[in-house]
């Protein structure tokens, strides 16, 4: 009769292995690839899906061939090395009209205003840009930040409050070098300095009875069709 030994009977029973099934390689490489933002070799493609690089490259090349058969906008080109999504060529024009169409959309009447005050009392907190239109500019400050007119420049010490300004962008639009070279606003707004006194009192002491400025019925910044 065969003996147990005390090694024996202490050793750990063995580990029963389970196999996860993989995720299908076609859709497991489109994935990828989608949210790719350069091109991935064929080694990094496998790595990340857990095929053998052989049925990668068959695969991917399978993809190509299927995406131009198909006629579809995009095709899945090997640069370099490299796999990547491309716009098809033949809609090239349809997409450089759509990119352009977004830069040249014009800016509403409320997202002029609130850059210019950006523009004439940077750094500035979005906080102190309400008081002076008297509307809320959360949603206009998005668009202008969106937009690469304006960017944070750092805090207020004494606030805490984020503050904002022109940014290089801007300067190009309106063709100076720097805010120095603005306009002045005194010719065109005469009582300029007796308006700034009463923000600056309104803000320092907000009368008791004066709700609060509610959210503007101005829109949001968003564009107007050219």
């Amino acid at each position: 009769m065969s003996t147990v030994t005390d090694s024996e009977a202490e050793a750990p029973a063995q580990e029963t292995l389970v196999d996860v099934p993989l995720a299908a390689l076609r859709g497991s490489l489109e994935a990828v690839l989608m949210v790719a933002d350069q091109p991935l070799d064929a080694v990094s493609l496998a790595t990340a899906v857990g095929y053998p690089v052989e049925e990668v490259v068959a695969e991917l090349q399978l993809l190509a061939e299927e995406y131009a058969e198909q006629g579809r906008g995009f095709e899945l080109r090997n640069v370099a090395g490299g796999w990547r999504y491309y716009t098809r060529e033949e809609y090239a024009g349809v997409v450089e009209a759509f990119v352009l169409e977004g830069q040249q959309a014009r800016l509403t009447q409320a997202a002029l205003e609130t850059l210019a005050v950006v523009a004439y009392k940077q750094p500035v907190s979005r906080a102190r840009v309400s008081a002076i239109r008297g509307v809320n500019v959360d949603g206009v400050m998005r668009t202008l930040l969106t937009r690469g007119l304006v960017e944070e420049a750092g805090e207020d010490t004494s606030t805490g409050a984020h503050l904002y300004r022109t940014t290089s962008y801007f300067l190009e639009r309106i063709g100076v070098e720097s805010i120095d070279e603005l306009p002045e606003l005194a010719p065109y707004l005469p009582d300029l300095a007796d308006m700034e006194d009463q923000l600056e009192s309104l803000a320092a002491h907000p009368h008791p009875e004066t709700p609060e400025p509610g959210p503007s019925t101005e829109p949001d910044g968003g564009t107007e069709p050219t």
